[in-house]
C-alpha cells in the first residue's frame, strides 16, 4: 500500500510515538485522576475519548483544517479560551470532589460512561497545543512532495493513537491497582486532589500563552 512509510520511518515515528505517549499531559493527568476515583470502566472511557480526540486532530491536520484555524488569530483565541477554561473546570472539579474514595463507587451507567469519554475528548479536542504539535509532527514524516501526504498523514496518526493505546490503558489499569491503598490513606488522597488540581491549572496557563503561526 503506497501509502504506508517505509520501514526505518516506521521505526522512528513509533519510537517517537512511545516516547511522547509517556510524557505527562492533562490527558494522562485525567486518565489517573478518574481511574482513583471512579474506576477503571470510567479511566478507559476517558482513554477512548482522548484517543478519538486524536483521530479528529489527524484529520483536521491531514485535510488543512487545522492550519486555517492556527492562522486566523480570532479562532485561535476562542480555541485557547475554552481549551483553558475547560482545564480549568477540571481542576475545580477536583477540589470540591473530596475523594470519591470517601464513599463506595456506584455503579456506573451508560450516561455516566459516555460523560467520561466526554471529558477526555474534550481535554483533547479543545487543546491548541495539540493541533501545534501535530501541525509539527506528523509532516516531520512525510516528504512535502508525496502525492500520497494526505492518506499518509492519516496513516501516521491513527498508528500514534494504536501505539499510544497500551501505554494509556496500563497507565489506567496501574492507577486503579492503587486505588485500595488509596482508601486508606484520607489524607494523602486529598493531597492527590489538589496535586491534580495543581496540574490541571498549569496547562490551562500553559495554554493561554500557546502561539499560533
Amino acid at each position: 500500500m503506497s501509502f504506508i512509510p517505509d520501514s526505518l520511518t516506521l521505526i522512528a515515528f513509533c519510537t517517537a510515538s512511545i516516547i511522547l505517549a509517556i510524557t505527562p499531559g492533562p490527558d494522562m493527568t485525567l486518565m489517573i485522576s478518574r481511574s482513583l476515583s471512579d474506576g477503571v470502566k470510567a479511566g478507559l472511557m476517558i482513554v477512548a475519548g482522548t484517543t478519538t480526540g486524536i483521530l479528529v486532530h489527524t484529520c483536521l491536520v491531514a485535510f488543512g483544517l487545522s492550519a486555517l484555524v492556527v492562522a486566523s488569530p480570532t479562532a485561535f483565541w476562542i480555541l485557547k479560551i475554552a481549551g483553558a477554561g475547560y482545564l480549568l473546570w477540571l481542576a475545580i472539579q477536583a477540589l470540591r470532589g473530596s475523594s470519591s474514595f470517601s464513599v463506595e463507587r456506584k455503579k456506573s451507567s451508560g450516561k455516566s460512561l459516555f460523560k467520561f469519554w466526554l471529558n477526555g475528548f474534550g481535554v483533547n479536542l479543545l487543546n491548541p497545543k495539540i493541533i501545534i504539535f501535530f501541525m509539527t509532527f506528523l509532516p516531520q514524516f512525510v516528504r512535502a512532495d508525496d502525492p500520497n501526504f494526505t492518506a499518509r498523514l492519516l496513516f501516521l496518526g491513527f498508528l500514534f493513537a494504536i501505539v499510544a493505546l497500551p501505554i494509556v490503558i496500563g497507565t489506567v489499569i496501574a492507577a486503579n491497582k492503587i486505588s485500595n491503598w488509596l482508601k486508606s490513606n484520607p489524607k494523602f488522597l486529598r493531597w492527590l486532589d489538589y496535586g491534580f488540581a495543581s496540574v490541571f491549572s498549569m496547562f490551562a496557563v500553559r495554554i493561554l500563552f500557546t502561539q499560533g503561526k
